[in-house]
């Protein structure tokens, strides 16, 4: 019998992990400088504000990072996560010991600018894709360690999430075909593995010219990577796909940039995936300003 397998809870380890990690790095056995100058038991607030305009992710993150210091401390969001804002606008507020808000600042604001910089590039590139159907993919083109954060943000900006990892789907790339002798037999072989394995999972095939869509198709997997197509070259390759088996799914990689992707989109593929989302991360600047309690 064919199993599906669910990995909701590594997603939740991932994610602990990565924050109590992120947490010890910049405290190790204290904060001098906190520690030096606030007394305990001082009481105050912290106020992130939006320093740049932008789409504001990270919300829950930033909160479970102050908890992470005191559980004490109240957390409250002041937009919802994916909202747009502009410079100025206050997002999360903080409240209790100073000492803990300190201790807690850098990690939780490190967290919110990277996975709101991805948000902010995401939500650019569904805009400029709205009035089709494809879909805006990220890639595994992570931060080492911050893929959950990356990949949150991604959907957070309007965007859905690949593969995760090596685990969760069969993705047949250039390396896999050639070191297979071809894209059938890697097809054949993937399909024989997962068969023997009684595992239920899709299987996509990366492909480089038209030959290898060709092969491709008679294989019949769940997904066609149509990977560097030029330009000129795409809606031959999408028209073909779509003549002779119009239930496979066609995704788009390579060269893919704010100023083609509407062009990709129209060609009518059903998946758009961009590395540069998650590669080439501009973050969004947030700055947090702790105000006491009289």
């Amino acid at each position: 019998m064919m199993k599906e397998r669910n990995f909701d809870d590594f997603f939740t380890m991932c994610r602990s992990r990565t924050i109590m990690q992120a947490l010890e790095e910049d405290r190790y056995d204290g904060d001098v400088t906190t520690l030096a100058t606030i007394e305990p038991g001082t009481e105050g607030q912290g106020i992130v504000k939006a320093k740049s305009e932008g789409v504001v992710a990270g919300l829950t993150v930033a909160g479970e990072v102050f908890l992470g210091i005191d559980r004490k401390l109240d957390v409250f969001p002041m937009v919802s996560e994916g909202a747009k804002v502009k410079r100025g606008v206050p997002v999360l507020k903080v409240q209790g010991n100073v000492v803990s808000l300190l201790v807690a600042e850098r990690t939780a604001l490190n967290f919110m600018q990277r996975m709101s910089g991805i948000a902010t590039r995401t939500r650019l590139y569904v805009e400029k894709i709205a009035h089709t159907k494809a879909v805006i993919l990220d890639t595994r083109k992570t931060a080492p360690g911050l893929r959950y954060f990356d990949k949150e943000a991604v959907k957070i900006g309007g965007g859905r999430n690949h593969r995760y990892g090596l685990f969760d789907l069969v993705l047949i790339k250039d390396n896999h075909i050639d070191a297979a002798g071809g894209v059938g037999q890697a097809i054949s072989g993937a399909r024989r593995y997962l068969e023997e394995k009684g595992m239920k999972m899709k299987i996509e095939v990366e492909v480089r010219t038209l030959a290898e869509l060709e092969e491709a198709l008679a294989g019949v997997p769940d997904i066609i990577l149509l990977d560097n197509f030029a330009p000129d070259q795409l809606p031959q390759a999408v028209s073909q796909a779509r003549k002779k088996e119009p239930g496979i799914l066609l995704e788009v990689s390579g060269n893919v940039s704010l100023d083609n992707v509407h062009l990709i989109a129209e060609t009518g593929v059903d998946y758009i995936s961009v590395g540069e989302l998650t590669h080439s991360v501009t973050a969004l600047d947030l700055s947090m300003t702790v105000r006491l309690f009289e």
